[in-house]
Parts: C-alpha cells; structure tokens; sequence
C-alpha cells in the first residue's frame, strides 16, 4: 500500500519518516469547526475524520490516507492556533503555571473506510514571565502550533517541566498509535 499523508506540517512529515515510512503529502482546506457539544477527545477525532474525508473520493485502491488533528485544551477551554502575538499571548499565559492536555486524533483512510482512534498526553508547564512568554514568541513565532508552542523548541527544554504520555503526541502525531493503526 502507498501511504498518504494528509498534512503540511513539517512536524508530522519527520516523524513519519523517522518511523521509516515513505509517503506523499497530499492536502485539501477542509473545516476545522466542530459541534459544540463534543468532548475534547471528540474534538481531535472529529476533525480528523473531517480532513480524511476531505480526501477519501480521491484515493486509489492501493493508497492508505493518514490524517491527524491536534488540540490543546487547558481546563475546559479549546487552545487552536493563534492567528497573532495576541492570541499567542493570551494562550501562553493560560498555560503559564499549569498542566494541560494534548490530545490528537488520528484517521486511517482507505478508499472504503475510516479508522479514527486518539492519543491524550498531559503536559504540565512552570510559571512563565512576561519576558520569556514575550521573547519566545518572538523568536520561535509559534503560530502554527496548537496551544501556541513546540514542545521541540526553547518551549520544551524551558518551560515543560513533565509530561505524562506520549511525546511524539505533543509534537504533532502520536507514532506509538500511527504504527499500531497502520500494522496489518
């Protein structure tokens, strides 16, 4: 089977191939909304399947489609991507002192059916200054990430003082559950 993976994101492209796949990228702007009355899990979930399905009609019978999608959420509150320094301030600040959870939801895609399956890591970060919440966002210019920041930059080594679960989830696709979806 020839895998496809339905992402941009430079993060999920090397894991995928730090895991030894050899893949194409193909991707459609699909709808990042949700209804209102999901979980967080759900969430991930939900628009995963959206993207694969996005992309399922356009599957060949020999091609297997992987999709993902990754929240943050802090307390009930949904953390996206920020779409300024504002934004990525206020997030930053909400996860200042606290823990929060990661959670991805990851799609399997053939042309007939979709698998969906999730991954929760729990992420606790130290008190954060002005000045360091400042100067990252700066520097790292985090506005593609949900919950505004890479636990791989300055982020990770500094500021993340533990974390429960999987690490890779937290980058962008849980690999653990990837392998697990994609074994025959």
């Amino acid at each position: 089977m020839k895998l496809i993976l339905g992402s941009k994101s430079p993060r999920r492209q090397q894991l995928l191939q730090e895991m030894g796949f050899s893949f194409e990228v193909r991707v459609k702007d699909t709808d990042e909304s949700y209804p209102d009355d999901l979980q967080p899990e759900e969430i991930a979930m939900y628009i995963s399947t959206q993207k694969a399905k996005a992309l399922q009609g356009e599957l060949q019978s020999n091609e297997l489609l992987l999709t993902a999608d990754t929240i943050v959420c802090v307390d009930t509150h949904i953390l996206g991507k920020p779409k300024d320094e504002n934004e990525a301030m206020k997030m930053l600040q909400q996860l200042s002192g606290k823990k929060h959870k990661v959670i991805t939801g990851v799609s399997i895609t053939d042309s007939e059916k979709i698998t969906t399956d999730y991954c929760v890591t729990t992420v606790y970060v130290k008190q954060l200054t002005l000045e360091e919440i400042t100067t990252y966002i700066k520097n790292c210019q985090p506005f593609d990430k949900a919950g505004s920041y890479g636990i791989q930059e300055w982020f990770g080594a500094v500021a993340v003082e533990k974390i429960e679960g999987s690490y890779n989830n937290v980058v962008g696709l849980p690999t653990h559950l990837v392998y697990k979806l994609l074994k025959p």
